[in-house]
């Protein structure tokens, strides 16, 4: 592994169910368990209202990798939200390939509130295949700023 790759702290998002995966993270927190700061938790009502543009919008903007968590399968309080996130990260794994970019760099995440010690295994092993990949083509780093590709000026080299 090169300085650089042990230098690289990637940020992920993860998009979570108020009712199951962030009851779990909120459940690590409170037993005192520790996770990557990499993750970035936004609290969503239901995994079925993350859709393929917020994901990939969170790329866009400098997310090194996206996870998606939600209730266990069947087990959805929106009977079917998880279902369709499901689909939908299916969906941007196969787009982030048809672009040349790792499909590994999204992830969906099924996982109950009463697993909190599951919920940190799970972003942690995550949060080490990001590191694996390294930063994600879609932004680069320049300092503390991440600049989307093509925004360079003229004539600058990549």
């Amino acid at each position: 592994m090169t300085t650089e790759a042990k230098e690289f702290e990637p940020e992920v998002v993860a998009f979570c169910c108020r009712h199951c995966a962030y009851s779990a993270a909120d459940l690590a927190g409170g037993g005192r368990m520790t996770y990557p700061c990499a993750i970035k938790i936004v609290e969503m009502p239901c995994t079925g209202r993350a859709n393929v543009l917020e994901i990939l919008h969170a790329m866009e903007n400098g997310a090194d990798g996206v996870a998606v968590a939600g209730c266990l399968p069947g087990t959805c309080h929106y009977i079917k939200g998880n279902t369709h996130a499901r689909q939908r990260v299916d969906h941007v794994s196969e787009l982030l390939t048809k672009i040349g970019l790792e499909e590994m760099r999204v992830r969906m995440i099924h996982i109950s509130a009463a697993m909190g010690a599951q919920f940190v295994a799970e972003v942690t092993n995550f949060v080490e295949t990001i590191k694996d990949l390294g930063p994600s083509p879609l932004s680069r780093d320049t300092g503390n700023a991440r600049v989307a590709p093509g925004s360079e000026h003229a004539g600058s080299k990549p």
